[in-house]
């Protein structure tokens, strides 16, 4: 299964047919995507809050590929208003399946408002507070990925884990509008994957972050490989 990373906390997940896009935010959007939404083919998008960094470009791929997408039940109603016909509504704790695998919404302790408006993507008065953010845990080919989505550091991050061991946690470092790199590096050890891929992180003055710093510190107290992937770099598990 490859992983590729967009850039802030989009990804990439391929596996035979199946090409499972996260967080869909890419150029000219995203200022550190190397790829535009005409140059990728997602067959599923997967949603973990409504904030314009991480859905900016998902109701055009969706429109344009026919992609279904998952999100968690208030954003999903808003998908369908946006037209798109292919959309499962979960809530947290809830599990949808496909041929390639499943997706299950788990907790993820931050906001979540819908871009009212392109001037003031964040303002709770130009957009619409949605239900509530998630991460994502993500099984696709054998291999279980977490995509912890925007978050803080929390306790439970352990008992999902415990729940549904994982392979590859994808954790953001950045701080300011989530945990930082020392609180990740935490998060990490308490997750327990064999594998930790750093984003959320670098897009933005605010969110500047030593992922080196971040690697060497999860490598010297866990057993997990840290893989710091440019934008546009791919792993293979």
């Amino acid at each position: 299964m490859d992983i590729r990373f967009l850039g802030q906390a989009c990804f990439e997940l391929s596996e035979g047919d199946a090409r499972v896009l996260v967080d869909p935010f890419l150029s000219p959007n995203n200022p550190i995507s190397p790829v535009s939404a005409d140059e990728v083919e997602p067959t599923h998008i997967l949603l973990t809050h409504g904030h314009a960094d991480h859905i900016a470009d998902a109701v055009g791929l969706a429109k344009r590929t026919g992609a279904h997408c998952v999100a968690v039940v208030e954003i999903a109603n808003w998908l369908g208003d946006q037209g798109i016909e292919a959309v499962s509504d979960p809530n947290l704790g809830g599990t949808v399946e496909f041929d390639w695998g499943w997706v299950k919404l788990v907790q993820a302790f931050h906001t979540n408002t819908i871009p009212g408006s392109a001037e003031a993507p964040f303002s709770a008065e130009a957009g619409v507070v949605i239900g509530m953010p998630a991460g994502l845990v993500i099984n696709i080919g054998g291999t279980t990925v977490y995509h912890l989505g925007d978050t803080c550091l929390f306790g439970d991050m352990k008992l999902i884990a415990e729940r549904t061991p994982v392979d590859v946690a994808l954790i953001p470092i950045g701080g300011h509008y989530t945990m930082d790199r020392h609180d990740a590096a935490v998060a990490a050890g308490l997750i327990g994957a064999g594998t930790v891929i750093p984003m959320h992180y670098n897009t933005f003055p605010p969110i500047e972050a030593d992922a080196g710093a971040f690697k060497s510190e999860v490598e010297a107290n866990t057993d997990s490989q840290v893989v710091v992937l440019e934008p546009g770099g791919t792993h293979t598990v």
